[in-house]
């Protein structure tokens, strides 16, 4: 298949934090957002079989990778990032799209749809989730409380965990970590993007993670899944450890007229295991929204 020239650019949000986009492609926009801490590389082989029939675009979150430095550490927000989402469709003229957010793109994509509906033709959710994720995620209650005491050694010693942080990450191990997690299937998912996806991990600043993963577990978008008109997919890995299958069956009852598509021994990450699935039925759903206009 050949590779769809992009086009590139940066702008200034609402804030001057410069928020970085790439382009690809031609026709109705169908805008990607990928979850804290990941990288646009999560979503290459949408990228690439998207570009040719629509207008894709990517980004990266503020103060991930290239949407830094963010100028005011306070807007590290839902509300700043969904305001991020409507200066990017100002800038390149776009005044509606489809959208497509894999887990902490789903709460983005919630809290934008509250802010501006009439901005959305549809959405789809690739193991999502509306509200705190963390409580009883593997089974346990330990994810929270270790978070707030990282954060609390975070505030006295900065610098030294953040060098942890890039040590903790950047190392051959956490490979097979983030696989055990439920991140990613390792007999499916290739080695190179999980690695390119630890690299992106560990040039993100801790503050920013750590400011952002607690906006993650306070924000609750129960009620926005209630009012949603557009019509909407749901894509769930059966192995997903980090949002498993009650996330995405709760979508699925609480969203009027949604799909629901369960990918069989998918990860987290299940549009990198399985892209051509994940793919065929993005694309029958995205068909199916433009024959109904």
């Amino acid at each position: 298949m050949l590779t769809t020239p992009k086009t590139t650019g940066s702008f200034e949000s609402f804030d001057g934090t410069p928020i970085y986009y790439e382009v690809r492609g031609e026709g109705e926009p169908l805008i990607l957002i990928y979850g804290i801490a990941c990288i646009m590389n999560h979503w290459h082989h949408q990228i690439e079989y998207f570009s040719h029939k629509y207008k894709v675009i990517t980004f990266d979150l503020r103060g991930h990778q290239k949407s830094n430095p963010v100028t005011d550490m306070s807007q590290l927000t839902m509300e700043a990032l969904a305001k991020d989402v409507f200066a990017l469709m100002k800038h390149l003229e776009i005044k509606q799209a489809h959208f497509a957010g894999h887990s902490f793109g789903a709460p983005i994509m919630l809290k934008a749809y509250d802010e501006k509906p009439e901005a959305f033709a549809s959405m789809i959710f690739i193991n999502g989730f509306a509200r705190n994720p963390i409580k009883g995620m593997f089974g346990l209650d330990v994810i929270e409380p270790f978070f707030y005491f990282v954060k609390e050694q975070y505030e006295k010693q900065p610098y030294m965990w953040n060098t942890l942080w890039k040590l903790a990450v950047d190392n051959p191990m956490s490979v097979y970590i983030a696989a055990l997690a439920g991140g990613f299937n390792l007999r499916v998912s290739h080695i190179k993007d999980i690695e390119v996806y630890l690299r992106g991990v560990a040039r993100l600043n801790l503050e920013v993670f750590i400011t952002l993963f607690e906006e993650l577990m306070e924000y609750n978008g129960e009620s926005v899944l209630e009012n949603i008109k557009v019509p909407a997919l749901i894509i769930s890995g059966e192995k997903d450890m980090v949002t498993p299958l009650r996330f995405q069956y709760h979508f699925k009852e609480t969203i009027k007229h949604s799909e629901f598509v369960l990918v069989p021994y998918g990860s987290h990450c299940t549009q990198l295991d399985f892209p051509d699935y994940t793919n065929l039925k993005m694309e029958k759903f995205l068909k199916e929204v433009s024959s109904k206009k």
